[in-house]
């Protein structure tokens, strides 16, 4: 248990996609975004009058410029058994222990996702995606951060918790044998959701959830 022995573990990155792999992209949008809108606002002004061309290229250039950098600042991270969502303007904290509600939520597309969502029943909620799959492969969450948010998990009372750390763990032993892609639970859950034609989200039952470490 964080914290029995000694004193409690640093905190630990739980961003399945690092900032330093979406800040490429992210540059890439927003200097299209940006190009789009002195386009635009240049088209305009043959059109109307300049004050409203450029709050037409400012309109259409810079939300989507702001929001590509936007995503390169949330973060993840688990302290002990304090998860923690952190943003541009805000942070969100859930308490592992004494949590109200715990979801596998999977979404099946050209890019599937495996997301864990919990609340601790006070307005608060946290979405910690865990793995990524297209085209027979993939991305999952780092080794530590897969125990450390299992061990976390345990903690609980919650049955459901319990359930979800198990996945974990058994994902853990998955990763550890370099098994296949069918033989890992994170990546069952996207097949189990696509057999099942509940596409292109659902939450899992307590019962499939349980399904996927059997």
């Amino acid at each position: 248990m964080p914290g029995a022995d000694g004193p409690a573990p640093d905190p630990v990155s739980l961003d399945l996609l690092p900032p330093h792999l979406l800040l490429p992209r992210a540059r890439r949008v927003a200097l299209a975004s940006v190009l789009v809108g002195i386009v635009l606002g240049v088209v305009a002004w043959l059109f109307v009058p300049m004050s409203i061309a450029v709050a037409l290229g400012l309109i259409f250039g810079l939300p989507p410029a702001v929001g590509a950098f936007v995503v390169t600042r949330r973060h993840l991270r688990l302290g002990g058994t304090v998860l923690t969502a952190s943003g541009v303007l805000r942070s969100r904290s859930v308490e592992l222990r004494h949590l109200a509600g715990v979801e596998l939520l999977v979404r099946v597309g050209r890019v599937s996702q495996v997301i864990l969502r919990v609340n601790d029943g006070e307005h608060r909620l946290v979405s910690v995606p865990l793995a990524l799959y297209a085209d027979g492969g993939g991305r999952e969450l780092d080794v530590l951060a897969l125990r450390r948010l299992a061990d976390a998990l345990a903690t609980a009372e919650l049955a459901p918790a319990a359930a979800v750390s198990s996945v974990l763990l058994e994902q853990l032993r998955a990763e550890a044998r370099s098994a296949a892609l069918e033989e890992r639970p994170l990546y069952r859950a996207i097949d189990l959701a696509r057999r099942a034609g509940r596409v292109p989200q659902t939450t899992l039952t307590d019962h499939e959830v349980a399904a996927l470490v059997e």
